[in-house]
């Protein structure tokens, strides 16, 4: 038998499936009574493919052409013919808002492979999840996340205010001058809170945190608000624990200016800020204007603001400059006390040599300031021939614009 099962071992895999069939069943044939069982077990072959093979030795007289490993229509038959239905079947399951019938059981179910196959085979199928993955494939389908692409209306002077801000930021560096772009980085709950990421650490010992994600009324949440000089690759933010309003947005830039800013514009005379139109440095907010009305006459700056158009916010350079390394830095590790939040921001760093400081601000900033037409009227503002409402610049107190 081990002589047999060598035999087969060194013959069958250089022969294709015509010549194994009748490469054992010659042999059997040899091998007399007994032989197709003896064959079976040596070659791994199944009885029915052996006796296939003597029939076809026996029938010498209709020979197959040699060119063919199989008769006319012979193998196994594909479930796409033998079940000509299977395909409409699967189709409607997969995508049965648009092709199948809007109450189908899958439509507020997840359409895994296994939850395919088992629908399908109550549909009367015979099919296992494996096939159901090989025949999405062969239909053109693959898994696929949803993709962020659709922005809605657009304002028609979109590019026009991105090619405005472009050359007022080169104008502005070309003079020396600084240049920032501000935003609000998502706000963080302070505690033993799952924080997304994953980091290192020894096999079968995870981080515990909590299962809920419910404020800590001891603890608070963190509101980091960012600076980004657009010049230097560095940032600055400002973490506040109150409200994230206009007057926590212009402390912040100040706070920025005071600790920062000053030191490597010596010589400034201006300052240049870009931001969204929208959230505590919204381009409607009037206290944002206040705010920065008293920023500007504080530090004898001329205060020029370019906002972005509504809805793109994720250009805003500080984003993916500044946050989204933030956000790499703090990856799987729980935010559990705002030391260690000012910390983890504090030591943020990049190859292309961002450096960020970071500092804790207790400062009370309620929501729900008014400010009055009286004042409004009172700001030193000079609005830009286009787009008065998003570009615009707050001179100090007692400025003269001849």
């Amino acid at each position: 038998m081990d002589a047999l099962k060598q035999k087969f071992a060194a013959l069958l895999p250089a022969l294709n499936e015509r010549g194994r069939r009748l490469a054992v069943a010659a042999e059997a044939r040899s091998l007399g009574y007994g032989g197709v069982a003896k064959v079976a077990r040596a070659s791994g072959v199944s009885i029915s493919t052996i006796w296939r093979g003597l029939r076809e030795i026996q029938r010498r007289g209709r020979r197959m052409d040699a060119s063919k490993v199989r008769r006319p229509g012979g193998g196994r038959k594909t479930l796409g013919h033998a079940e000509p239905r299977l395909a409409a079947d699967l189709d409607s399951l997969v995508e049965p808002a648009t092709r199948g019938d809007p109450e189908s059981p899958l439509r507020w179910t997840c359409k895994s492979l296994r939850v395919l196959a088992g629908q399908l085979q109550v549909m009367g199928h015979a099919i296992s999840y494996p096939t159901v993955g090989t025949l999405l494939r062969q239909a053109g389908y693959s898994l696929q996340a949803n993709q962020k692409a659709k922005e809605g209306k657009q304002h028609p002077d979109r590019n026009t205010q991105f090619e405005y801000i472009y050359a007022e930021i080169r104008r502005q560096q070309s003079a020396g001058q600084p240049v920032i772009s501000v935003d609000t980085k998502k706000k963080e709950l302070v505690g033993d809170f799952k924080n997304a990421g994953r980091e290192w650490r020894r096999q079968g010992q995870p981080q515990r945190v909590r299962v809920h994600d419910f404020l800590l009324p001891t603890k608070g949440k963190a509101i980091p608000y960012g600076v980004y000089d657009l010049t230097r690759n560095a940032g600055w933010v400002n973490v506040g624990i109150d409200h994230d309003t206009a007057a926590f947005a212009v402390n912040s830039i100040r706070r920025w200016w005071g600790t920062m800013g000053r030191r490597v514009y010596p010589k400034a005379r201006t300052l240049l800020i870009t931001a969204d139109s929208g959230g505590s440095n919204g381009a409607r907010l009037r206290l944002w204007k206040w705010e920065l009305q008293k920023l500007a006459t504080g530090s004898g700056l001329s205060i020029s603001v370019r906002h972005l158009p509504p809805g793109t916010s994720k250009w805003n350079k500080i984003e993916h400059r500044l946050f989204s390394f933030i956000s790499k830095n703090w990856r799987g590790r729980p935010l559990t006390s705002l030391a260690v939040i000012v910390n983890l921001i504090a030591a943020t760093r990049t190859r292309a040599g961002l450096k960020v400081r970071c500092e804790l601000d207790r400062g009370r900033y309620p929501a729900g300031e008014k400010i009055t037409d009286a004042q409004m009227s009172s700001l030193n503002i000079e609005r830009a021939r286009f787009h008065g409402d998003w570009n615009y610049t707050i001179h100090p107190e007692g400025y003269s614009r001849r």
